[in-house]
């Protein structure tokens, strides 16, 4: 059986020995950058391959594509290789932030074609609460094989500007709603939101648990947010392209699979003063 969507704390523990099977700690503070590596040298879940997000899950920043832009696809498969990874392994990702940075890895490796890749719902939380086995050792690593090809599942700011003007597509903005109307604005130089675009909130996408709500409560959710627009015709974004994953992904467990990613996001949309800003 492969999972797609997510997976609990005690599923994945009857596979940690699985060589068939293969964990990623996605750890991080956007503040302190190096939290997530401290945490994981600390502690984490036997096994598991520590990734960081501006190391591994990003690509290099030109100061006008946004604060965390894709990894080029070549070199972010040829260092998964180098952590054991295959074509034929079950991925499945973590963190301690209630999902959003192992959304990011979720989302990469299905735009690079990889299927079998989920989110440890509840995370290192859930883990911990469980009383799952945690190891400071590190895991034996063998290199494996790991290609993939980008599908088409990303637009770029010009094709946003394009639509401002018109209802071709329904932009989701995953930001904090204090940051999306354009206050407390702490990561980027300029406060606000593209114009016409919705708020939702990724944490909305969660429990008091931490956990995703169940697939039917998030289906029903964002189809009040979407009235009757297809998921084909939906873009999301947050800051830098990382917590837009989040909600990507609650529609995909919703069962509203087929809308993409704006990478750059807010970052990179904020960076050229002749794009509009709505507040």
């Amino acid at each position: 059986m492969s999972f797609t969507t997510l997976i609990s704390a005690a599923k994945l523990a009857g596979h940690l020995d699985d060589p068939h099977w293969i964990v990623f700690d996605c750890r991080h503070d956007l503040v302190d950058t190096e939290t997530g590596r401290r945490a994981y040298l600390q502690s984490h879940i036997p096994g598991a391959r520590f990734v960081h997000l501006d190391e591994d899950l990003s690509g290099p920043r030109t100061g006008t594509n946004g604060r965390h832009p894709l990894p080029d696809p070549a070199r972010f498969c040829a260092r998964l290789a180098t952590l054991s990874m295959n074509h034929d392994k079950q991925a499945v990702a973590y963190d301690a932030s209630g999902g959003c940075y192992a959304a990011r890895l979720w989302w990469v490796l299905r735009w690079l074609g990889h299927e079998r890749a989920a989110v440890l719902d509840g995370g290192w939380d859930a883990w911990l609460k469980a009383g799952l086995r945690v190891t400071a050792q590190l895991p034996a690593v063998t290199p494996g094989s790991f290609n993939g090809i980008a599908d088409d599942k990303t637009v770029d700011a010009s094709f946003i500007l394009s639509t401002l003007e018109q209802p071709r597509i329904r932009l989701i903005d995953a930001r904090s709603p204090d940051r999306f109307r354009g206050e407390n604005e702490t990561l980027d130089p300029v406060g606000g939101h593209i114009p016409g675009a919705l708020n939702r909130f990724f944490r909305l996408n969660l429990d008091a648990d931490g956990c995703f709500k169940p697939a039917a409560v998030l289906r029903q959710e964002f189809s009040e947010l979407l009235g009757s627009r297809p998921p084909a015709q939906v873009v999301h974004q947050c800051g830098s392209g990382v917590t837009a994953c989040h909600n990507l992904l609650a529609m995909e467990i919703a069962g509203l699979a087929g809308s993409k990613l704006y990478p750059g996001s807010w970052s990179e949309w904020c960076s050229d003063p002749r794009r509009p800003v709505a507040r």
